[in-house]
């Protein structure tokens, strides 16, 4: 008997001692993951990833921007519950959690179930109250993945007290049903109960009939289930008696709605009189895809509407919290034309593609855009040479040369010599800078600029770039949104200049608006989904630069009319096959080094637009049979002319202190008179001349050499294919330097994890010069010849 005691003392003490190390056991493992728990109030502000609905300028739906979850596409809009019908909110609280509304986080009996499960060391089951399901689903979504374990279970149990104590029943429930899966929509997954209505039914969740609730929740546990319809009926009686059992219907509406003819989409669905099914077939699975929601007009256009949304407002707000209402500038009758000029051009070079675009010139807003050349109906190739593609300009850089000579006090009768000439390069062949016309040829005389601009030549227009100086000439090109690659010098005044076509339209701009840059624009108003105004250009207009007056804007604009008119002949000058009807057009060729870039730039009193042709890859095209004035022109012309379809022809505005004077060679130009100042309007010549950077420069086709130490500027590394900053795999000849405003280093921020592709491997060089920065990426670039950009 005393050894049974003593036993007994032993084992209680035990058990006692057993009872306090697991007290203490489950203390620190309990403060442990108070520790671990996300903040709870993220709730209040949670990013589901809804929807970014966009609009043409006429209000006509463009697509959403569709959000992702890791690497899948999601469709998400986030609704209010009094936006949701009743019938849904009942059904769902049977089928899930009976007790939501007396329970505070966490329901004893479902809670006691999973104790007996974890204690004879079976699986966890899923969440046993909506609020454990809501948490699970969000604010533990990235640490667990869905992964059932005990400590999620427990952080689930603590955040699901704290979220009852902080939020309303009602506001629970409309997280809960924005967040639940709803199975496979296609293109995107369907999240939240606006996405399942309009999959499975075509209807807002307002709208949900209880039949069509009943079908939506027995969805909710598994939507597979979607598949086997004749097994969902027996689930869907089940659920609705439960219903009538706790008072959310009646006996009558249950009756009712296993009457109702229901038609899940993709199923083909027969009933008898009392409602049991006699065929089920599901004949197309795809109907229940969200095609008019995925569906994206223009995708060129909306990739750079994406960028400007996700530079201006940043990614949480474009892709969360209910999603953006985006009006853009685009319109849909000017995207048609630029969208048939390139599927009905058929003139291009072998292995060519192009980018075209057309703006307001008054607004800066893009009209229309295509990056690349439409073959039929197929939809275009990702990249947007319209937008991202940097190319060489060529000639079309030289109109902005002599219209910023013109306003230093130069004039149209200005004369130059077009012999050869060179100029002092350390590290150029022969220590000189030797550029040639096109062709090598030389007329060997003195002549007028205005004639220098209508033959584009070399020698002329470098003469004159070097007369005005560089920096004088770079401060326009900046001021343009055009800015020089660092180093270039003089090769820069024959195109050595690499932009996109949109920015080449907004730098003609000022030609046809008096003398005034704006940047080119893809947005005119942006709210939430509930109406709040985050950007309206009506009430926040951007202030434009003055590049030049009036005036000399008006004396540029007549020097390129006459590269469309003056040259003798019937057709006219180079760029002869851009006019169109009785439209005033005035526009200027170009064409790059190689050549490898076709170009051009022109200008109605309507319209700006440009058109660049070459290959996507780069690399040289014919040097025979195709010229910029015979490629890109026509394509220019089709495009304006489709534009400018019923409207009245007008001219382009002339602003007053114009005077006309005669041609002074009137052999080469007969009859032409050239615009020029009044000269009670000198001071619209107001360009002071600047003295340019005593450093020698390097001339080279892309790559440069600093020429100037600007700090409020950096010299970074590009990939010239993606227009984002080099890194170690991208292969030394697709990069170029270019030196960026500091501000705009985060446009040029490269991928977060940039791979290489499966055959390539990361150049070695590149990778230890990548290590060896303390900014920015400055890959050394291999060197190459000068560059002598052909003349038309």
């Amino acid at each position: 008997m005393i050894f049974f005691l003593r036993f007994l003392k032993f084992l209680t003490s035990l058990l006692i001692a057993a009872l306090i190390a697991g007290t203490g056991v489950a203390a620190t493992y309990g403060l442990k993951w108070w520790r671990e728990l996300p903040d709870y109030r993220q709730l209040d502000t949670l990013s589901l990833g809804a929807e970014t609905r966009v609009f043409a300028r006429d209000n006509t739906p463009l697509g959403s921007l569709i959000p992702k979850i890791g690497e899948q596409a999601i469709s998400r809009t986030l609704v209010n519950l009094d936006e949701i019908s009743p019938f849904m909110v009942a059904a769902l609280v049977s089928n899930e959690d009976r007790r939501f509304f007396e329970h505070y986080g966490i329901d004893p009996y479902g809670l006691g179930r999973q104790v007996q499960r974890m204690a004879a060391g079976e699986s966890v089951q899923g969440g046993s109250t909506l609020t454990n399901q809501l948490i699970k689903n969000t604010l533990l979504l990235d640490e667990y993945n869905q992964a059932r374990t005990p400590d999620r279970k427990i952080k689930e149990w603590l955040l699901s007290v704290q979220v009852e104590r902080s939020f309303t029943k009602a506001e629970i429930l409309q997280n809960y049903l924005n967040t639940i899966y709803w199975g496979d929509g296609g293109p995107v997954e369907l999240y939240g109960i606006y996405s399942a209505a309009q999959a499975y039914f075509r209807t807002t969740p307002k709208n949900l009939t209880l039949a069509q609730s009943a079908y939506l929740t027995v969805l909710v546990p598994s939507a597979g289930r979607y598949f086997d319809y004749k097994t969902m009926r027996p689930l869907m009686k089940t659920l609705l008696a439960r219903m009538v059992e706790d008072k959310w219907i009646t006996g009558a509406q249950m009756d009712a709605a296993l009457k109702e003819d229901l038609q899940p989409r993709g199923w083909q669905v027969l009933y008898d009189a009392a409602g049991n099914i006699t065929s089920a077939k599901l004949v197309d699975r795809t109907q229940k895809e969200l095609k008019a929601v995925t569906t994206v007009r223009y995708p060129q256009f909306m990739g750079q509407v994406e960028l400007e949304l996700v530079r201006r407002f940043g990614r949480v707000k474009v892709y969360g919290s209910g999603g953006l209402r985006v009006y853009t500038t685009v319109d849909p009758r000017i995207q048609a034309a630029v969208e048939t000029a390139s599927k009905e051009a058929t003139g291009l070079p072998p292995g060519a593609t192009l980018g075209a675009t057309v703006i307001d010139p008054f607004t800066g807003e893009v009209l229309g855009m295509i990056g690349q050349k439409l073959y039929g109906d197929a939809p275009p190739a990702a990249w947007n040479n319209a937008a991202q593609g940097q190319r060489q300009i060529g000639s079309t850089i030289k109109p902005l040369l002599y219209t910023t000579a013109l306003s230093t006090g130069l004039t149209q009768d200005h004369r130059e010599d077009d012999k050869p000439i060179t100029f002092p390069c350390p590290t150029c062949k022969d220590g000189v800078y030797a550029p040639q016309n096109f062709e090598g040829i030389t007329t060997g005389r003195s002549m007028t600029i205005r004639e220098g601009l209508d033959r584009s030549l070399n020698l002329v227009t470098v003469r004159l770039a070097d007369r005005i100086g560089l920096q004088t000439f770079f401060g326009k090109l900046r001021q343009l949104g055009v800015p020089p690659n660092d180093g270039t010098g003089l090769a820069a005044a024959l195109g050595a200049v690499e932009t996109t076509p949109v920015k080449m339209a907004a730098a003609y701009a000022p030609f046809a608006n008096g003398g005034l840059y704006r940047a080119p624009r893809y947005l005119t108003r942006v709210t939430t989904a509930r109406g709040e105004v985050l950007y309206d250009d009506t009430l926040n207009p951007v202030k434009p630069v003055r590049v030049w007056t009036p005036q000399i804007a008006w004396l540029g604009l007549d020097m390129i009319r006459g590269v469309v008119n003056d040259l003798s002949g019937p057709q006219g000058g180079l760029a002869w096959p851009a006019k169109f009807g009785d439209w005033p057009v005035a526009g200027k060729t170009g064409t790059s080094n190689g050549p490898k870039d076709f170009w051009f730039i022109g200008t109605t009193p309507l319209y700006t637009g440009a058109v660049w042709v070459g290959k996507q890859q780069g690399g040289d095209m014919p040097l025979r049979g195709y010229y910029s004035g015979l490629v890109n022109a026509p394509i220019w012309r089709r495009m304006m002319e489709l534009a400018h379809q019923g409207q009245t022809v007008r001219a382009f505005s002339e602003p007053p202190g114009i005077q006309y004077a005669d041609a002074p060679d009137p052999g080469y130009l007969p009859g032409v008179k050239l615009a020029v100042l009044d000269p009670n309007y000198r001071d619209a010549a107001d360009t002071a001349l600047q003295n340019d950077a005593p450093p020698p420069v390097k001339y080279a086709e892309s790559r440069y050499t600093a020429a100037y130490n600007d700090p409020t500027t950096v010299l970074i590394d590009v990939d010239r294919t993606t227009n984002r900053q080099a890194t170690e795999f991208t292969p030394p000849e697709n990069i170029v330097q270019r030196r960026v405003y500091i501000e705009q280093l985060p446009a040029y921020a490269p991928d977060d994890s940039p791979a290489p592709l499966t055959d390539e491997k990361a150049d070695p060089a590149a990778v230890k010069a990548v290590k060896n920065q303390s900014a920015v990426p400055q890959i050394p670039a291999p060197k190459k010849s000068a560059p002598n950009p052909a003349s038309p």
